[in-house]
C-alpha cells in the first residue's frame, strides 16, 4: 500500500485542518432555527394531501438541507476523511504554465466549475420527470446530492489534486489495475462523448430559429475574451471590475438580442439546427485548445452570473408570489411505467430522468479535468466540489417547481410526442384528455399567445416547458402578462447559455482525457502544453461528439427522445465508476474506516443504472425498450411499410433502425465494462483491506505552498486578518 500522507498540522487559519471548539449559543440558536424549518418544510410537502401546497415550500426545505449539508457534512468529509492540508502546493502552483496549470481565485474558478456542470441534466430531466410527480424528484435531488453528488464531486477533486489533476480515467488505470482501468477508460471516453452529443443537442433545439438567443450567445465569446485579457494583462486581479464590466455588458447583449431580431440582422443570426450544430464544433475545437485564462474560465465566470442570478431570482420570485404546486405529488405513472412523456416506473428511471440534478458523473470528468489544475488551496475543494453540486441541485429544485407550477394539461401537451398529439389544438387537448387531464383548445392557443410562439403543443426536450414556468412566476412579481414574453425568451437564452458552459468545459476535459489514455503508449502525447496532441486530441473528440449530435438533430423520432434516455443512464454509469475510484482511493490511502461515504452512494447507484440498462435492452415495451422499437421498425420495413409515425419514408425508418440498434449496442457496451470496473474494484479492496502490497498510482510528493487565500467564497473573520497582514507585509497572497 502506497502513501504520502503527511502528520496532521496544528489547527489554525487556512490550515484546513479541525479542531475542537467552544461551543457558540448563537450558533447554536440560529442551526436550530435552520433545521426546525427544514423540518416543517419536508413535513409539508412529503404528507399534506387533499390540498394544493405552494411552491415556496420545496425552496425552504432544500436551502435549509443545502446549508446544514454544507456546514456539518461537508466539514466532516473535508477535515476528517480527506485531511485536506493547506500548506501543501496544489498543481496549479507547482505546474503553472499559463496555458492549462495556473492558480485562480477561487470566485472565479467557483464561477467556471459551476458553469461547467450545471448542463441540461438539472434543466431538463427534472422537467421530464415531473410527470411522476413533484415528490420523488424532491426527495432524489435533495437526498441524493447531500449523500451521493456532492461527495464524489468533492472527493474526486481532491484526490485528482494529490496527483497533479490527473483525469477519472487515468486514475482508474493506476488504482484499479489495467483489467478495470482500462475498461474505466474506455467506458469513460465513449460516455464523455455521449453526454457532450445531448448537452450540444439541447442547446440547437433552445436556439435553432431564434436570431434572439443566438445573437445574446454568441455575445458571450466575446465579452469573455475581454475579462480575459482585462484580468491578465490591464487590471490584474481586479475581480470585482472585471465582473461588473462583464455583468453590464452581458445584460446588454440579452437586450440587444431583441433589438437585432427586429433588424436587418435578424437573419445573419437566423441559424437552422444544422447552422448551429457546425458553429457549436467549431466554438468547440477553440474553447478546448485555447488558454484557459482567455476563453473558457472567464466565460463561465460570466456565465454563472446568470445561472446564479436567475435561479436566486426565481426562488425569491416563488416566495413573493406564493404558486401553487398544480402537478400532483405523486401521480399513476410513477407505478405504471405507462408515463406518456417517457416510459418507466419510478424505480430505476425517475433517477437515471432527473441525471445531473442530483448525482452526476459528468462532474466527476470536470473535478479531475480543468478544475484541480486551477484550485489555489486544498481546503477549496470543499466549497468548489460540494458547494457547486450543491447550488446545482438548487437548480434542479428550481426547475422542477417551475414545471409543476403549470396546469398539468399544458405541461403534457408540451412534453408528450408530436405523434400522439397530433398537429393542432385541437387533437392535443384530445390527446390529454385521454390519459385523465384537461386542458381546452382555446387554454393551449392562450398559453402560445401569451409568449409570442406559434403553438406550445409537442414542444418537449424540458426547455420550453421550464421558460414557461420561469415566464408564469417572473411575470407575477415583475411587470406582469405584459412582460411575459420577454421572460419566456430570457429563459431560453438562459436555458442555451446555462448548457453551451458545459459543452465548452467538457470537451477540454475531453481532450485531457484522451491526451492521458494515448500518453500510456506516447508519453511525450500526454503533455497538455505540447501543441499537436491538444489540437488533435480536442478534433477527435469534437468530431466524435459533433456526429452524434448531428445524428440527434436529424432523427426522425426526436433527437431528445432517443438520446436522453442513454445519456442518463451513461451519466449515471460513469457516476459509478468515479464511486468505485473514490472508495478505491480511500481504502488504499489509508482512510479505509470512512469508505462507506463513497461505498454506500456506489451501491445504491449501481443497482438503479444496470436495472435500467437490463430494461432498456431487453424490455419488450417499444416505448421503453432500445431493441423492442428497432425490432418495431424492422418489422414494418419487412412488411413493406414506407411510413410509421414520424418516420416519413423507408430511410426516415432505416435510421430509426440503425439509431435505436446503436443506442441498444452502447448500452450493453456500458454496463458491461462498468460491472468489469466494479468487480476488479471489489478485487482491490479486498485486497488491500487484507494488507497485499498493491501496485500505486503516486501521490505528488509534499511541496510547501508559497501563497495564501481564503477557503470559502467569503473569508472568515480570521482569513480577514491574515490577508490585512499579508498585505501590510507586502508578501501577497
Amino acid at each position: 500500500m502506497v502513501t504520502t500522507e503527511r502528520p496532521r498540522e496544528p489547527e489554525g487559519p487556512g490550515t484546513g485542518t479541525a479542531g475542537p471548539r467552544r461551543r457558540d449559543p448563537r450558533q447554536i440558536a440560529i442551526w436550530t432555527a435552520v433545521a426546525v424549518v427544514g423540518a416543517v418544510a419536508w413535513a409539508i410537502v412529503a404528507f399534506v394531501r387533499g390540498e394544493q401546497i405552494s411552491a415556496a415550500w420545496l425552496v425552504f426545505a432544500a436551502v435549509a438541507s443545502y446549508a446544514i449539508a454544507y456546514r456539518f457534512y461537508s466539514r466532516w468529509i473535508a477535515h476528517r476523511a480527506l485531511r485536506v492540508d493547506d500548506t501543501r502546493a496544489t498543481p496549479a502552483e507547482r505546474l503553472d504554465d499559463g496555458q492549462d496549470y495556473q492558480p485562480t481565485d477561487r470566485r472565479v474558478l467557483f464561477g467556471h466549475h459551476f458553469a461547467a456542470i450545471a448542463g441540461a441534466g438539472p434543466l431538463v430531466g427534472l422537467v421530464l420527470a415531473a410527470q411522476m410527480g413533484y415528490l420523488p424528484g424532491t426527495v432524489w435531488i435533495i437526498v441524493g446530492v447531500v449523500f451521493a453528488g456532492a461527495v464524489q464531486d468533492m472527493v474526486t477533486l481532491f484526490f485528482s489534486t494529490r496527483r497533479g489533476g490527473r483525469s477519472l480515467g487515468q486514475m482508474a488505470r493506476e488504482e484499479i489495475g489495467p483489467v478495470g482501468g482500462i475498461a474505466a477508460i474506455v467506458a469513460v471516453l465513449a460516455i464523455m462523448v455521449i453526454l457532450l452529443a445531448v448537452l450540444a443537442l439541447v442547446v440547437v433545439q433552445a436556439l435553432a430559429d431564434s436570431p434572439w438567443g443566438t445573437f445574446s450567445l454568441a455575445m458571450t465569446i466575446p465579452i469573455a475574451l475581454f475579462m480575459g485579457l482585462y484580468l491578465r494583462y490591464l487590471r490584474p486581479g481586479k475581480i470585482i471590475e472585471a465582473s461588473v464590466l462583464g455583468v453590464a455588458l452581458l445584460l446588454l447583449a440579452i437586450v440587444g438580442g431583441g433589438w437585432v431580431q427586429d433588424s436587418s440582422w435578424g437573419e445573419v443570426f437566423h441559424l437552422s439546427a444544422n447552422q448551429l450544430t457546425l458553429a457549436l464544433v467549431v466554438y468547440g475545437f477553440a474553447a478546448s485548445v485555447l488558454p484557459v485564462w482567455m476563453l473558457l474560465a472567464p466565460r463561465d465566470y460570466l456565465s454563472s452570473f446568470m445561472k446564479v442570478g436567475v435561479v436566486v431570482l426565481l426562488a425569491a420570485s416563488i416566495v413573493l408570489a406564493w404558486p401553487t404546486l398544480q402537478m400532483a405529488p405523486l401521480t399513476r405513472f410513477a407505478s405504471d411505467g405507462l408515463g406518456p412523456v417517457s416510459a418507466g416506473s419510478l424505480f430505476p428511471f425517475v433517477f437515471i430522468t432527473i441525471a445531473c440534478g442530483a448525482l452526476s458523473g459528468f462532474h466527476a470528468l470536470v473535478a479531475s479535468g480543468t478544475t484541480p489544475k486551477l484550485i489555489q488551496k486544498e481546503s477549496q475543494v470543499r466549497v468548489i466540489g460540494y458547494g457547486a453540486m450543491l447550488t446545482e441541485s438548487f437548480v434542479a429544485i428550481m426547475a422542477l417547481a417551475a414545471a409543476c407550477i403549470l396546469d398539468p394539461g399544458l405541461y403534457f401537451a408540451m412534453n408528450m410526442p408530436a405523434t400522439v398529439l397530433g398537429p393542432t389544438v385541437e387533437s392535443a387537448s384530445a390527446a390529454v384528455q385521454q390519459i385523465g387531464f384537461t386542458i381546452s383548445p382555446a387554454d393551449l392557443a392562450a398559453a402560445a399567445s401569451a409568449v409570442e410562439e406559434q403553438t406550445l403543443v409537442g414542444r418537449s426536450g424540458g426547455a420550453p416547458t421550464l421558460a414557461v414556468g420561469l415566464s408564469t412566476v417572473f411575470s407575477e412579481v415583475f411587470g406582469g402578462d405584459a412582460l411575459r414574453a420577454f421572460w419566456y425568451h430570457f429563459a431560453i437564452m438562459f436555458e442555451a447559455l446555462f448548457i453551451l458552459t458545459t459543452v465548452d468545459a467538457g470537451t477540454r476535459v475531453g481532450r485531457f482525457m484522451l491526451q492521458d489514455t494515448v500518453g500510456n503508449v506516447w508519453p511525450r502525447f500526454a503533455d497538455t502544453s505540447w501543441k499537436p496532441a491538444a489540437w488533435l486530441s480536442s478534433a477527435v473528440i469534437v468530431g466524435a461528439w459533433g456526429y452524434l449530435l448531428y445524428a440527434g438533430v436529424n432523427d426522425p423520432l426526436g433527437g431528445i427522445h432517443q438520446l436522453f434516455p442513454l445519456f442518463g443512464i451513461a451519466n449515471q454509469l460513469l457516476a459509478a465508476v468515479a464511486l468505485a475510484v473514490c472508495t478505491t482511493l480511500l481504502i488504499k490511502t489509508g482512510r479505509a474506516r470512512y469508505a462507506w461515504i463513497t461505498l454506500v452512494p456506489l451501491v445504491f447507484d449501481a443497482a438503479v443504472t444496470l436495472t435500467a440498462s437490463y430494461q432498456k435492452i431487453f424490455s419488450d415495451n417499444p416505448k421503453l425498450g432500445f431493441w423492442a422499437q428497432r425490432t418495431q421498425y424492422q418489422d414494418a420495413l419487412d412488411a413493406g411499410k414506407t411510413s410509421m409515425g414520424t418516420a416519413k419514408s423507408v430511410e426516415d425508418m432505416q435510421q430509426v433502425v440503425f439509431n435505436t440498434t446503436l443506442d441498444t449496442a452502447l448500452t450493453a457496451l456500458f454496463a458491461v465494462l462498468i460491472v468489469v470496473v466494479l468487480a476488479d474494484s471489489v478485487r482491490v479492496w479486498i485486497a488491500a483491506l487484507r494488507g497485499r502490497p498493491l501496485r500505486s498510482g503516486t501521490e505528488d510528493p509534499y511541496v510547501e505552498s508559497r501563497i495564501w487565500a481564503p477557503s470559502g467564497l467569503v473569508p472568515t473573520r480570521e482569513e480577514r486578518a491574515r490577508e490585512r497582514e499579508l498585505s501590510e507585509s507586502g508578501t501577497g497572497g
